[in-house]
């Protein structure tokens, strides 16, 4: 659906060469949602813009429903981009419009009739749940109706894909949340391509199946969901799963009181993680039985990504140090990952990672 193959997007400013976007190559398939997470200046927005050429990459190629969109003519362009929508931060609504205003907007040379273009709004803002504020102005809306204002607008084309760059990070909580399931219905009611921008990895774990982390211009890992949240490689991947597991803030909670950590010689404190199946199965409560090690939990959560079930434990392993290394062999033959954690530092750290 989407191909970018080794793209480059090169800015000059004044005499310095900023390098926007480095080499990246990525490819959508139809009917994934699929985030690009980053922090600010990560080059991910810049991207995101070159899929529908409002950036023109430097280099490389840029390829949606098999059309290479830097060799159309302007023409063919304009009509190719009809079919790519877009929605951002700020909403971008007009002011002077009503909601039926900024709706219709698009279809100011669709060649649709006034009766079409009014069933057409009818039925976007219904699609929305804005079906009673045709009539309203922006300004009377909330940040989540307007959100829902520009995605209905962004739809009135009948696109095949919806880019969202940081759609949610003016919003609260609770109307992200909603948001992000409107996305989630229109993508399997649509069969609509999404591809998500954002710096938040709870946004990405709550509606993506697909994920790129971006660093410096370029794509530092990416994969599957479920695979990336539960094996990340890279230390940037790890730092943004722990903002969405939580998993760093309950390390430090736990370091702030010294007597969940009065450790002996025969006990060590690790981060468990089960995956699928091995999530309902009660392994923990067989490590006492089969090896004489007894399992104290201190912080544990178990969720649903992509409906696999994905567990965290953080665990004072007790034992004798033979008895604790034949656990843990059992666990990992169980596809259960274990990581010790190194609980007498300043900074917490798994296997050498630092988690600040």
């Amino acid at each position: 659906m989407i191909e970018l193959k080794n793209v480059d997007v090169t800015f000059q400013d004044g005499k310095k060469t900023v390098k926007a976007v480095r080499d990246v190559s990525i490819t959508v398939e139809k009917g994934d949602i699929y985030g690009i997470v980053g922090y600010s200046g990560a080059g991910k927005s810049t991207l995101v813009r070159t899929i529908n050429l409002l950036q023109r990459p430097t280099s490389g190629s840029v390829i949606v429903d098999k059309q290479e969109l830097s060799a159309l003519p302007p023409k063919a362009l304009r009509t190719a981009r009809k079919k790519i929508g877009m929605i951002f931060q700020h909403f971008n609504l007009m002011r002077a419009r009503t909601v039926a205003g900024n709706v219709a907007y698009p279809l100011r040379k669709s060649g649709l009739s006034k009766k079409e273009v009014n069933a057409k709004i009818d039925e976007l803002l219904e699609l929305v749940g804005l079906a009673d504020k045709k009539h309203t102005y922006p300004s009377q809306l909330s940040g989540g109706q307007k959100q829902r204002v520009a995605i209905a607008r962004a739809l009135a084309n009948d696109p095949e894909v919806l880019l969202c760059d940081e759609a949610t990070s003016a919003l609260d909580p609770k109307t992200t949340s909603s948001i992000l399931e409107l996305l989630k219905r229109l993508n399997k009611q649509l069969s609509l391509t999404i591809v998500i921008i954002t710096h938040e990895m709870q946004v990405v774990k709550e509606i993506c199946n697909k994920v790129a982390v971006m660093d410096d211009g370029k794509v530092v890992e990416k994969g599957d969901l479920v695979s990336l949240f539960t094996a990340p490689k890279e230390a940037l991947t790890h730092e943004f799963i722990d903002t969405a597991t939580h998993i760093h803030q309950a390390l430090e909670k736990i370091r702030k009181h010294p007597t969940l950590l009065d450790l002996s010689a025969d006990d060590v404190l690790a981060n468990i993680t089960y995956v699928g199946e091995s999530t309902s199965t009660p392994l923990i409560a067989s490590l006492y039985a089969q090896f004489g090690v007894t399992t104290n939990i201190l912080y544990g959560n178990v969720e649903i990504l992509q409906q696999t079930p994905v567990g965290n434990l953080i665990v004072v392993l007790s034992g004798e140090r033979r008895q604790r290394e034949k656990a843990v062999a059992y666990l990992e033959s169980n596809n259960v990952k274990v990581n010790t954690i190194d609980s007498d530092q300043t900074v917490v750290s798994i296997k050498n990672r630092k988690v600040s």
